[in-house]
């Protein structure tokens, strides 16, 4: 588990981003300008930063800078941006980011980047910077994903226990039947409704195995869920 603070002026891409993170584990705090990058580094310094390079009061770029200049460059930072030429990008490789992603992100490339960043020690982030790579969405993926991740809207945890609701939603699927006289998109979203709902019981909550399960990417199954009103349940670890 890491503490990674995520920088971002869109919220869609903010909420998108903690989810993903704090679904495998890591403790995600966010900012949507430099302002309050600023104010949350200099509470502690976050084991990783995915910064947005455009945001409207400033860059992330400047930022970076400022963190390099004070000497506060002490963490990997994840530059990612929609728009950004390659001079930006490799301006920002040279000041010390450590990597690039380009939006949409793919979720897949997103965790590889942050697995890779969290294995890196400090110094070679303000010494000695890897080559830029720039990481963009294969075709496949961007098909996957459907829209742009800034489009995803949080969904928020359930306040009721999850053994509860873990049974809730299985009694509900044993007592389930559909109407035909139903219109086919109500009677469509209802079928999706239980079977998602199944499917994240079955699986304990966890996105990544219900991902699995149903062949979709990640990024499409939050998308679906947000869409239907299906909230994940969070089963209790053993040893948590």
């Amino acid at each position: 588990m890491a503490n990674i603070l995520v920088v971002d002026d869109e919220m869609g891409i903010r909420e998108l981003l903690m989810e993903i993170l704090s679904d495998e584990g890591h403790v995600v705090q966010t900012a949507e300008n430099a302002r309050e990058a600023r104010l949350a580094r200099a509470s502690g310094a976050p084991d990783l930063v995915l910064l947005d390079i455009w945001m409207p009061d400033t860059d992330g770029v400047t930022l970076l800078k400022e963190w390099q200049r004070d000497g506060l460059l002490t963490m990997p930072v994840i530059m990612m941006s929609g728009h950004a030429t390659i001079d930006t990008a490799v301006e920002a490789t040279r000041i010390g980011a450590l990597n690039f992603l380009e939006k949409p992100i793919a979720m897949q490339k997103l965790l590889k980047a942050v697995q890779q960043g969290l294995t890196r020690t400090p110094e070679v982030v303000r010494h000695a910077p890897v080559p830029l790579r720039v990481v963009a969405p294969q075709p496949e993926e961007r098909a996957a994903s459907g829209a742009p991740a800034a489009t995803v809207s949080s969904i928020q945890p359930s306040v009721q226990p999850a053994a509860i609701m873990a049974a809730q939603q299985v009694s509900a699927i044993h007592s389930f039947s559909l109407s035909f006289d139903l219109p086919l998109r109500e009677a469509r979203d209802t079928f999706e409704r239980v079977y998602f709902e199944h499917h994240l019981a079955k699986e304990g909550g966890s996105m990544t195995r219900v991902a699995e399960k149903t062949g979709l990417e990640r990024t499409h199954l939050y998308r679906k869920l947000k869409q239907l009103g299906v909230e994940p349940v969070k089963m209790t670890r053993k040893g948590e």
